[in-house]
């Protein structure tokens, strides 16, 4: 099992614990893909997932630039327009470090 999956797998049940409904893991679009999908009660969460085992190579929100941000968002656009729906959304970082997991919530594109 590739680390990265396993990282999905721990914020998917992370998400579900808290009461999030998962409509999608690792939607692709032409300029790129989302992690994690799903409902938090009306509002749309659109979840980049980052892991690590420990600090050794810097913090794993640290590998999140705006450049990767702005194509998650321009997939967003896309999963949204694919359902027909314009929502209220948000774009979440869950970072699964040691075990522990960092939830950032409503990521700032600016």
């Amino acid at each position: 099992m590739r680390r990265g999956k396993e990282y999905e797998d721990i914020a998917v049940k992370y998400l579900e614990n808290l009461g999030y409904t998962v409509l999608a893991r690792n939607f692709h679009c032409r300029l790129g893909e989302i992690d994690v999908i799903a409902w938090d009660g009306e509002e749309l969460v659109f979840v980049e997932v980052k892991g690590g085992k420990d600090m050794r190579f810097g913090h794993p929100a640290e590998r999140l630039n705006m450049n990767k941000l702005r194509r998650i968002m321009a997939c967003a656009y896309e999963f949204m327009e694919r359902m027909g729906e314009d929502p209220p959304f948000r774009l979440d970082l869950l970072v699964i470090l040691g075990g522990r997991v960092e939830h950032f919530k409503n990521l700032a594109l600016e």
